[in-house]
């Protein structure tokens, strides 16, 4: 229930209930009071205001017979569904234009969220590289994590915890990326953070500001955003089909190159050991080199044994890994780590120790509990064989489009990519599907440069994610692209 901040005043004119009307109807107008969201009962608010109570019963009646509220039987009032009574005020300065008000909506982009998109024609199906399923969560086992650990709380868990991390939770996480990932670290090397933003930040105050980073092109676009936003000399290095061009990346001053070897996204390349022995040949030709693995989805692979993580094979302390449980578990988790080389460690304590852990003890505890008994891997198990269905089967339905398109990026990650073998533009397979209403993502929204692509292996690409999407959804989807693009097949 929504406490209502109404101030009231002896305006000519307005009497009491009016003015009470008046302040909720805007509040619903605005959006600040949402559509199913309490009201305070009759009583209450005539008590909160020191009206009388038939005040505040006129005052609601109206707002019933106008439609803006619904009166529920022994339950109160409730703001109503009524989305056509909704408007826009938009004065000169704020004018958006009429092309992009006819539709706005929030592009995902693997947490990299762009910010609004123009859409001209309905989405029956949205392809996105970035969503996941959680149809197959173990709500009933998270639940019962958080109410047996608040249950046993204590006030220990409500106090400050460790910067770095609860160490039960840097333990469990070592444990599992040794085993997992062939990660060398102990839990004093790792730092829990809410998110890879957070991490980032904490990345800026031990290399320092103005540092050269190297980034793939293309890339994660977020990774770039916040890299700039530290007034990082960032530069675009181009890719073959093993990763990044380390001879490229020679002819730059870069001190940090920031990579995603396991499954890079969003081409979805497995670099190779050759690459990755070369890359680490070229972090220890100077002292002050560093590579940033972000290992974000290495997860989800379909084919063959799982890739070892780069930081595996980095016997001189060059390699910052990160991960998240974003992909593997919920986006909502937030919930992401970084394991520093030891050299790296000590500078973090002296310049950023002192910032407080950013994820909640009790958060940490119940993710502590879910990977430590056994959960999480059950979990990924299921996940990995729901997800492997719906590749295999999006792989069946495209057999149509092998004629025409190159499909690439399969076997691991959540999606695959299809490049015209006449690399048709980018910009109009987009096109033609979306009029059809599927909604598919250019491989050019993770470019850095508007010609990042132009003349590489990625010309008219496009990404087709399945993780969200059920087989039957996807065999729609695909049916209506066979018809959107059938003047190129």
């Amino acid at each position: 229930m929504m406490d209502l901040a109404i101030q009231l005043t002896d305006a000519e004119g307005k009497c009491l209930y009016q003015q009470i009307y008046e302040y909720i109807k805007e509040e619903i107008r605005k959006g600040k009071l949402l559509v199913g969201e309490k009201l305070p009962s009759a009583r209450f608010l005539a008590e909160y205001l020191q009206v009388a109570r038939s005040t505040v019963d006129v005052a609601y009646g109206q707002l019933v017979a106008e439609g803006y509220v619904e009166a529920r039987p022994c339950k109160g009032y409730f703001v109503s569904p009524a989305e056509d009574l909704f408007h826009l005020s938009v004065g000169k300065e704020e004018k958006i234009s009429e092309k992009a008000a006819e539709n706005l909506s929030i592009l995902d982009d693997r947490g990299d969220k762009e910010l609004l998109r123009e859409e001209r024609f309905p989405v029956k199906y949205d392809f996105s590289p970035h969503a996941i399923s959680l149809k197959a969560f173990p709500f009933a086992t998270w639940k019962k994590i958080t109410k047996n650990i608040l249950v046993d709380a204590n006030s220990e868990m409500f106090a400050l915890g460790d910067a770095q991390g609860d160490e039960a939770l840097r333990e469990t996480i070592s444990r599992y990326l040794h085993s997992s990932r062939g990660v060398n670290c102990g839990p004093e090397q790792i730092i829990v953070g809410a998110g890879t933003d957070y991490l980032f930040m904490l990345l800026e105050k031990i290399l320092g500001r103005h540092v050269p980073v190297a980034m793939e092109e293309p890339t994660y676009k977020r990774a770039y955003k916040v890299f700039r936003s530290f007034a990082y000399e960032i530069e675009a290095i181009p890719m073959d089909s093993s990763g990044m061009d380390v001879e490229k990346l020679r002819e730059t001053k870069a001190r940090v190159a920031y990579v995603m070897p396991s499954h890079q996204y969003p081409t979805g390349i497995v670099m190779p050991i050759g690459r990755r022995l070369e890359l680490l040949k070229w972090a220890n030709e100077e002292e002050e080199r560093y590579l940033i693995e972000d290992d974000y989805d290495s997860e989800f692979r379909y084919k063959g044994k799982p890739i070892p993580s780069l930081q595996a094979s980095d016997r001189k302390g060059k390699v910052i890994y990160m991960g998240t449980f974003s992909k593997s578990i919920a986006p909502a988790i937030r919930v992401g780590y970084m394991v520093l080389p030891l050299k790296l460690l000590s500078v973090y304590k002296e310049s950023c120790g002192f910032y407080a852990s950013t994820v909640s003890r009790i958060d940490q505890r119940i993710l502590n509990e879910f990977i430590r008994d056994g959960y999480f891997e059950r979990y990924l198990n299921k996940m990995r064989k729901i997800y492997r269905l719906k590749h295999d089967f999006l792989l069946g339905q495209l057999s149509a489009f092998e004629k025409e398109f190159v499909v690439s990026g399969e076997n691991a990650g959540l999606h695959i990519l299809l490049a015209s073998r006449r690399k048709i533009p980018e910009g109009e397979l987009l096109k033609a599907a979306a009029k059809e209403g599927v909604r598919l993502y250019g491989i050019s929204d993770a470019c850095m440069k508007k010609s990042g692509i132009e003349g590489t292996l990625f010309e008219g690409t496009v990404l087709l994610g399945y993780g969200a999407l059920e087989e039957q959804e996807i065999s729609y989807g695909i049916s209506l692209l066979k018809k959107a693009w059938s003047h190129f097949l």
